[in-house]
């Protein structure tokens, strides 16, 4: 099976190109995939780009509880569905909050005691309503403990972040963007009293394999090594989970697999032909949940120079986007920043623009300049830091 066809596919399950709708924001979650948070624009430009969402319509969701910002695989924060909220959850525990708590204990002190009765003040300084970090600092007193120097040079400045993270995998409580917008980094945290984990427990296992059956419906076919990183799983855990999937190879000797009733899917499939852009974040679903932009690079595009992480590299050797990515049909044709100060997108492409690529990148413009104000990649990404990268878009656009 050629590699363009699987391009095609995967952008097509995505909800990239093929004409694909989704009803709202969840549908979009739910059938491609839940979306990484990290402060930047990328949940909007990936429900923009899978739906025509607007902002106002993704923070209406937001705020009625329909989709939410959860820890969830790998401990990482990501954009999910009221539906998933519980598997999300499940999956999160054991990662980011085990592993700061773990090194809290062995070179700061910190016991489980001390622990768990900051918990139990965390809830009941937040019966009276939601509070930002610095309130919950005042309503808790000394039971929050400055760790130090010694904290410091581990990232961990006061006990206050371990209670909050382990409450938050727990289902506890949960954070609310203070202005109801998810590209930034401030939070207040409320109880969350109708937890959907009080009802809904999982077996860490059944998750796990629920986990893998919803990222091959998202993103398949898929390595096994796909997988185990996005879950943050190890091999043998892998293994075990994807054996309980009735999944397979695509082909006689390929590491790809697909569940077997979508086999004949993607055997049949058929792209239309024509170029179907999308403009997209640095960490869209595509790309970021099997995290083998290689596969999106196509041969006669390796050697193009791009910015990479400081200077000026080829494609082939980017390991993940430099920048936010123009997609044909899944494979990579190009990248883009927003420049606030002109509102407007610098971009570099690697194919001669026509007038479908001119009509996308149009949309993507008017949607980041009248929604967004800025495209950032992620929380402390800056218009003043983003200079290099303008600058280089720029250059190359014109030697291109």
């Amino acid at each position: 099976m050629s590699t363009p066809h699987l391009r095609a596919w995967w952008s097509s399950r995505q909800g990239l190109s093929g004409g694909r709708k989704f009803a709202s924001p969840a549908d979009v979650l739910e059938a491609a995939g839940w979306v990484r948070t990290v402060g930047g624009a990328n949940p909007y430009l990936a429900l923009h780009a899978r739906g025509g969402f607007s902002r106002e319509t993704v923070d209406a969701a937001l705020a009625a509880g329909e989709i939410h910002e959860l820890p969830s695989a790998r401990g990482c924060t990501y954009l999910i569905p009221r539906s998933e909220y519980a598997l999300a959850l499940t999956v999160s525990q054991g990662f980011a909050e085990s592993a700061a708590i773990a090194t809290a204990k062995k070179y700061l002190g910190v016991t489980d005691s001390e622990l768990d009765t900051l918990m139990a003040n965390v809830v009941d300084a937040l019966g009276a309503g939601p509070l930002d970090p610095r309130e919950l600092r005042t309503a808790l007193g000394d039971t929050v403990r400055n760790l130090g120097a010694e904290g410091k040079k581990r990232g961990q400045t006061t006990t206050l972040p371990l209670a909050l993270g382990r409450l938050q995998s727990f289902g506890e409580i949960r954070r609310i963007p203070t202005d109801g917008r998810l590209d930034q980094e401030r939070y207040r945290y409320a109880r969350w009293d109708s937890s959907p984990l009080s009802s809904a427990r999982l077996d860490r296992d059944a998750a796990f394999v629920e986990l893998a059956r919803r990222f091959f419906d998202w993103i398949g076919p898929a390595a096994p090594a796909h997988f185990q990183w996005f879950s943050g799983l190890g091999v043998g855990a892998t293994k075990k989970t994807l054996a309980e999937l009735d999944l397979v190879p695509i082909e006689l000797g390929s590491p790809l697999l697909i569940h077997r009733s979508d086999l004949a899917a993607v055997q049949q499939f058929r792209s239309d032909g024509g170029p179907d852009y999308a403009f997209v974040g640095s960490m869209d679903g595509l790309i970021h949940l099997r995290r083998d932009l290689a596969a999106t690079i196509d041969p006669v595009d390796r050697d193009r120079p791009v910015l990479g992480d400081k200077t000026i590299t080829c494609a082939g050797g980017l390991s993940d986007l430099p920048s936010h990515g123009i997609f044909d049909r899944g494979r990579l044709v190009g990248l883009w920043e927003f420049d606030p100060d002109e509102a407007q997108i610098e971009w570099h492409s690697f194919t001669d623009p026509d007038p479908a690529f001119n009509s996308c990148l149009e949309e993507a413009r008017a949607f980041v300049a009248r929604d967004l104000g800025d495209a950032r990649s992620f929380s402390l990404d800056s218009p003043t830091g983003r200079q290099p990268r303008l600058r280089a878009l720029r250059q190359l656009c014109t030697e291109n």
